[in-house]
């Protein structure tokens, strides 16, 4: 048995999200045990850098310093945190924040794959790119984590499965498929962050592990809180419960068209960020919107249907077979309008949350890093090379010992 601290802060950007868990087994038999989670927001200033950052703001190189050692000294308080009043932590597994993911790039398609991969409303840009493998950045260096919290610390976990020609996402199709799979029921594992990503599970029979899926299925909440933060001028950053979208009526011209975006059509494995539904793709949706004269409900509501059809359509067009059941979890499974569109749209299958599963929906990508940390120290590796497409299974994550190890009691 080990304790184990799982860190992560999702492209949301809302806070750092903490859990403390007990693991014991390996891979079949692995049960994990939530002792707490707890999100701890960030510094306004520090998630102001950090949005911005995202968006492409500048940096000289000791800015850049500055902000990684920022944000790790959060990441080591939350571990420090999530640790009052209960057992001591024998390791971390800590995702950091990403501020960049590049996706790598298909083989002789030059600049063509980034160019198509723009809202459809706006023109291709030349690509630089010299290089096929992808690239992904964390902030949050594990070292200073491990030297702050005097606890042993894994980290920067998408970078070997970048370098072995993978996405380097989603990360945690291997957690879902030994947490919650079933013997007899195919299920999906939908995790709503700032963006969407998708792990099918299907039923433990035959082959059932190498038939898993996985992929970023689009937007998740990142557009919905990019439009909340402007229509208000930044006095509300999300929108609770969806309710101010459950008043507006979609326009389902519009998300037809928003649909047709090349992401969406791109067979995966795949993976996105920020850097395309961004601040800027944002813009253009309301662009397109302002021929409609949507209110801010109507606007808010359409682009709500955007991420539940975004979802829907990925699964009817790159699943083997739909799924008897859906399981959200992350920020978005506690939109109500969104769960309920969802829903709607997949009906009969029924839409759950991973909680009604036996796990917090809310910590479960922090859960997941810590299982990966966990699976690091074993020699396990993470990943899936089927979802995330590198040429083979591969250790995650970069270990890092304090100059002083923490007693363990």
């Amino acid at each position: 048995m080990m304790r184990v601290i799982g860190l992560i802060s999702g492209t949301s950007v809302d806070g750092i999200d903490a859990a403390l868990v007990e693991i014991t087994g390996k891979d079949l038999d692995i049960k994990v045990t939530l002792l707490a989670g707890a999100t701890y927001p960030y510094p306004d200033a520090l998630s102001k850098q950090i949005l911005e950052v995202c968006g492409g703001a500048s940096l000289s190189m000791a800015e850049f310093a500055q902000l990684d050692d920022a944000i790790a000294s959060a990441f080591a308080q939350a571990a420090q945190n999530i640790q009052n009043g209960n057992p001591p932590a024998e390791l971390i597994g800590s995702h950091g924040q990403t501020v960049f993911h590049r996706p790598p790039k298909e083989q002789g398609k030059g600049g063509e794959e980034e160019n198509s991969m723009l809202h459809p409303s706006l023109s291709p840009q030349s690509s630089a790119l010299s290089t096929p493998l992808g690239y992904s950045l964390q902030l949050g260096r594990g070292a200073l984590i491990a030297h702050l919290t005097g606890i042993p610390t894994v980290s920067n976990f998408r970078a070997a499965d970048i370098a072995a020609g993978g996405q380097g996402a989603p990360m945690v199709s291997g957690i879902d498929a030994y947490l919650l799979s079933q013997p007899d029921k195919n299920r999906c594992v939908q995790n709503i962050g700032g963006i969407g990503n998708v792990t099918y599970l299907p039923a433990r029979r035959g082959s059932w592990l190498e038939d898993i899926r996985g992929w970023d299925t689009g937007p998740g909440n990142a557009l919905l809180d990019l439009a909340v933060q402007y229509l208000t001028n930044g006095a509300k950053s999300y929108d609770q419960d969806g309710a101010w979208a459950a008043a507006g009526t979609i326009c389902t011209n519009l998300v037809e068209r928003w649909l047709q975006q090349d992401y969406f059509q791109q067979q995966p494995p795949k993976s996105t960020g920020r850097e395309l539904f961004s601040y800027t793709y944002l813009q253009q949706c309301i662009a397109d919107a302002s021929a409609y004269e949507l209110s801010s409900a109507d606007l808010l509501a359409t682009l709500t249907e955007l991420t539940a059809a975004s979802i829907v359509h990925s699964y009817r067009t790159f699943l083997p077979q739909m799924p008897e059941e859906v399981l959200l979890c992350g920020g978005g499974s506690r939109n109500l309008y969104l769960k309920q569109r969802l829903q709607a749209t997949l009906e009969p299958v029924p839409v759950l949350t991973t909680d009604e599963a036996g796990v917090n929906a809310d910590f479960k990508e922090a859960i997941a890093f810590a299982v990966l940390a966990y699976w690091r120290q074993l020699g396990i590796p993470g990943n899936l090379p089927q979802v995330t497409g590198a040429t083979s299974a591969v250790l995650l994550g970069e270990v890092h010992l304090p100059t002083k190890l923490k007693t363990i009691s």
